[in-house]
């Protein structure tokens, strides 16, 4: 019997689940959130079967929302960090560095800051958060899981850029995909529901936010591309711009690359449109009907509709549409738009359904075409599936 940590951190948030692992069962022995990281208002919370608690704490990095975290299991599931067997991350990009999880060591915590300039809102994230658990945990072994594995059946079609073959073969830019973890797993669920593996359609919405078509249980395209800055609108980030806007903003405004980079990963998307990037403050003024936030919403669902249209015609139509992650677990609203426009696929909104919230459901009524469910993620249990792997 062992005990596996589980921290998955987003660029808001960190999820965590602490798993008991006997044979294969793995229990949920707590698990929670620190959400709202470097926003105010950030709070941590620990739940344990029906008992939740919530202490509000500001967490102005990864590292404090650890920290909490670890205090806040000492509180009830552990009696010491002894009992800890290991601990498993959620890593956003291993380029063509990793292309399977690994056990950490010093060079690996390197090559992930290393690739940071990639995904510049996580992987330093991730980095601190493994170096923070060296820290507090300085002996308990330590595995990555990443989030582009999942997307390595995409064919050269998806995944080649049309730039000069060089900047592909000798400076490895391709789409590489993100989220995988959350969409294998929701696909496996969808397929499970429906009878078979099909044509389905994930969409990983949270501050972060991506879509990808799986066919048979493989990726065949996703939104995200060679960082997750590409893609759908996200909380701070532009997703899918004209390439050129980068260059003629340095050009015209005297700003720096880098300046440029953080306006686009950091400033921009919700948060840029209409000075929100939580869905729900931006679905609360949306309702409210203030003008911004009516722009920033229509903007977002668009932009989903534009990858959701385009993947049933990569996949010559879809048996399953599936929303997971933060928003796409929660946001009714969002969801409700999105479902309504695709109405032309013979989709019909069960709106008793769609106001639930944390379950598997339908919400697609019995006579749609199309079968579309809210599939909460279990990034968790991939990761610490894959922790025991490797580390016993």
């Amino acid at each position: 019997m062992k005990k596996i940590l589980v921290l998955n951190s987003g660029s808001s948030s960190l999820k965590y689940q602490l798993f008991n692992v006997e044979g294969e069962n793995y229990d949920v022995l707590a698990k929670g959130v620190a959400d709202r990281i470097g926003i105010h208002g950030s709070f941590v919370t620990l739940k344990i079967g029906d008992n939740k608690q919530t202490k509000n704490v500001e967490l102005p990095t990864h590292t404090e929302a650890i920290g909490e975290v670890l205090n806040m299991l000492l509180s009830g599931p552990l009696k010491s960090m002894d009992e800890l067997s290991a601990v498993g991350h959620r890593v956003v990009h291993g380029g063509e560095i990793f292309k399977t999880s690994a056990v950490v060591n010093e060079k690996v915590i390197e090559e992930i800051e290393q690739l940071s300039e990639l995904a510049p809102l996580h992987n330093p994230a991730s980095a601190a958060g493994i170096r923070a658990v060296k820290k507090f945990l300085p002996d308990i072994p330590q595995v990555v899981v990443f989030d582009t594995a999942f997307h390595q059946t995409m064919e050269k079609e998806a995944f080649l850029y049309a730039l000069p073959k060089e900047q592909y073969t000798e400076h490895k830019i391709r789409r590489y995909g993100f989220h995988g973890t959350s969409h294998a797993y929701v696909a496996g669920k969808a397929a499970e529901l429906i009878g078979k593996k099909g044509k389905i359609i994930t969409c990983h919405l949270g501050n972060g936010a991506s879509i990808t078509a799986v066919e048979n249980g493989k990726c065949m395209d996703t939104s995200m591309g060679f960082t997750p800055l590409a893609g759908v609108v996200m909380g701070t980030r532009c997703g899918d711009i004209d390439p050129y806007i980068p260059l003629y903003i340095i050009k015209t405004q005297n700003k720096t690359p880098d300046e440029v980079n953080t306006l686009m990963n950091k400033q921009s998307g919700m948060f840029g449109l209409c000075g929100f990037s939580d869905n729900r403050d931006v679905e609360a003024r949306y309702l409210q009907g203030e003008p911004d936030a009516v722009d920033a919403m229509n903007v977002y669902i668009h932009t989903l509709l534009r990858f959701i249209g385009g993947y049933i015609a990569v996949l010559g139509g879809v048996d399953a549409i599936v929303f997971t992650a933060g928003v796409g677990e929660n946001g009714s609203v969002v969801r409700k738009m999105v479902v309504e426009r695709l109405a032309y696929l013979g989709i019909k909104l069960n709106e008793e359904n769609n106001q639930k919230r944390g379950e598997t459901i339908e919400i697609s009524t019995s006579d749609s075409k199309v079968r579309v469910f809210v599939i909460p993620t279990d990034e968790e249990l991939m990761i610490a599936k894959d922790t025991m792997r490797l580390v016993f």
